[in-house]
């Protein structure tokens, strides 16, 4: 098979996804069949059963409670969590709201301008017992209670979680040069459990020496000089075995998907944007009230969900169903395997192929990813795309800017893949790399500039929400340490800029470790930092680690010269061979 005629699919895989973030303004204007009804600027979303509705006349009885407002107040008062907000925060009053059927919630607030929430209770009416009472960073974050299954569901089982562990690990107990690199990502389960018991004061800081050993790690692979392949990988089972497995977990994945999982915020927000994309309407800024910062991420985010609402429709409402997130998560989580499958063959052989496949089926965190039906593993698709066609500066400035047009962080990988393969002095690529990267960022924006959207109001509600918003999960939100962060998420920046032109292997196994830095550095640098963000970096370190070693040699009698061909001396400037 030729050059040109091997790079055809990639190519045509960049341009559906591009007609998936703009084909819905020129599908409507030629009054093609239209998608569901938007609901999210129009006001018809239904009515949330749990909305908390304030109660004006406490002594008034509210219809479907037993229980006043003055009562419940009351009850609430005797409570030690109660008791101890006011007895700390001075002047502390209560506000009584009912909070879905039979459900009462109890704010205590200070005196402050404007009042601060500083304490949240909720009632059973049929029990008249305080059922929940939170105080600090858990009144606004939620997700910081506890709730059992609230992230991912089912994969949180230690029945679940612990058997994929030991499958993720034990394949490569015999590689030493990757055994504890894959142990340090397993051990992100060991925060995991600290939050899924609420002890976020444990959880995060368990996270950040992982994050700091993982970029390190990814630097030094990136950095050091170019090598000769090691021996082949020391599998403790064939090739063949993890290909059962890689077929037998997918299988497993998509059926508890289906069956077992829930659609966090994240990937209902990619639906109600699709939705809008279909109508023609603006996306940010008229978000539903359900989910107001869903119009927090890029257009191409919203694009990648709209062939499955059209396919799936949608009911308007964040109905504990919504058939479109799945479909669009396990859609996800099978480009990202497939993908690298297709980058792990093309740079070694079948057997790399295999065991990148395999790692992405067998990381807990990856069915975390696809268990909270989330957009995260479509980052992990376009950065494994970006490397998949990193022997060209125009695909790969294509992949990035649809990568940083989905979620913005990776669009500081522009800098590094920009100058891949290139000594400084040679600016044709760079350019290359740029203009693509720019025309394919006008077309993914072109629904957004089609509506009129400002760019202050896309700025607002995307980079400039993420930058204000404060969180208990990371050590800069926790112990508030803002002059810290600052100078940490400048170094990171610094980082993106400096790994684009100092020395480094220039084949795609650096690049994939100083991509890998760049965006653990970035993470480590943010306010809210989660676990569904570890894919993002996952597919760049496993490329990094393993696609240093060679393809066993094939059983049998060896081919003739002649037949085997010529081996390639490869090209300096981007080739996807190994150096």
């Amino acid at each position: 098979m030729s050059a040109r005629r091997a790079r055809a699919p990639v190519g045509l895989a960049l341009i559906l996804v591009l007609l998936l973030g703009t084909g819905s303004a020129a599908a409507q204007s030629a009054g093609s069949a239209a998608a569901p009804p938007a609901t999210g600027a129009t006001g018809t979303t239904k009515a949330d059963p749990n909305k908390v509705v304030p109660v004006t006349d406490l002594d008034a009885p509210q219809a479907g409670y037993a229980l006043t407002g003055r009562q419940v107040l009351d009850i609430a008062a005797k409570d030690p969590t109660a008791r101890e907000v006011v007895r700390e925060v001075k002047g502390a009053y209560p506000g009584a709201y009912t909070k879905g059927p039979g459900r009462w919630q109890v704010s205590y607030f200070s005196r402050d301008k404007p009042p601060k929430e500083v304490a949240q209770l909720y009632l059973s009416d049929g029990t008249r017992k305080v059922t929940e009472a939170y105080t600090g960073y858990k009144v606004a974050w939620t997700m910081a209670r506890g709730y059992a299954g609230a992230f991912g569901k089912k994969v949180n089982s230690p029945w679940v979680w612990i058997p994929l562990t030991v499958l993720f690990l034990l394949p490569f107990v015999r590689v030493r040069g990757v055994r504890f690199d894959l142990a340090v990502l397993a051990a992100f389960g060991i925060s995991v459990a600290y939050f899924n018991d609420a002890q976020v004061d444990t959880s995060v800081p368990l996270v950040y020496p992982l994050l700091a050993y993982l970029l390190v790690r990814a630097l030094w692979l990136g950095l050091r000089r170019a090598e000769a392949p090691r021996e082949p990988l020391k599998l403790l089972v064939p090739p063949f075995v993890l290909l059962v497995g890689v077929l037998f977990l997918l299988g497993f994945r998509v059926g508890l998907n289906v069956t077992s999982s829930n659609v966090i915020d994240v990937g209902y927000a990619g639906v109600i944007g699709a939705d809008k994309l279909a109508s023609a309407e603006p996306i940010y800024g008229t978000f539903p009230s359900d989910n107001e910062h869903g119009d927090t991420y890029g257009p191409v985010n919203y694009g990648a969900y709209l062939p499955f609402v059209q396919a799936f429709g949608w009911s308007g409402t964040w109905d504990g169903d919504l058939p479109a997130a799945h479909a669009a998560a396990i859609a996800f989580d099978l480009l990202a395997c497939g993908l690298l499958f297709l980058l792990g063959r093309r740079m070694r052989g079948p057997t790399l192929g295999i065991v990148l496949a395999y790692l992405w089926v067998a990381f807990p965190f990856s069915l975390y990813a696809l268990m909270s039906n989330s957009n995260d593993a479509l980052v992990a698709v376009f950065v494994v795309l970006a490397l998949l066609v990193a022997s060209g500066p125009k695909r790969r400035g294509a992949a990035v800017a649809l990568g940083g047009l989905t979620k913005f962080a990776t669009l500081a990988l522009a800098p590094l893949f920009a100058t891949h393969g290139y000594a400084r002095t040679r600016l044709r690529g760079v350019i290359a790399f740029s203009v693509a990267f720019a025309l394919v960022a006008l077309v993914a924006l072109a629904p957004v500039i089609a509506q009129g959207e400002s760019f202050s109001t896309v700025y607002d509600r995307t980079l400039g929400f993420q930058a204000s918003r404060g969180s208990p999960f990371s050590l800069w939100g926790l112990y508030d340490l803002p002059v810290a962060q600052s100078v940490w998420q400048g170094l990171s920046v610094l980082l993106a800029l400096v790994l684009a032109v100092v020395p480094r292997r220039r084949d795609v196994v650096g690049l994939a470790g100083c991509a890998a830095a760049i965006v653990i550095a970035l993470q480590v640098g943010v306010t809210l930092w989660f676990y569904l963000y570890i894919v993002w970096f996952f597919p760049l370190l496993a490329v990094a680690l393993f696609a240093r070693y060679a393809e066993p040699a094939p059983r049998g009698p060896a081919l003739p010269q002649d037949v085997v061909g010529t081996p390639s001396q490869g090209r300096s400037s981007g080739s996807i061979a190994l150096a």
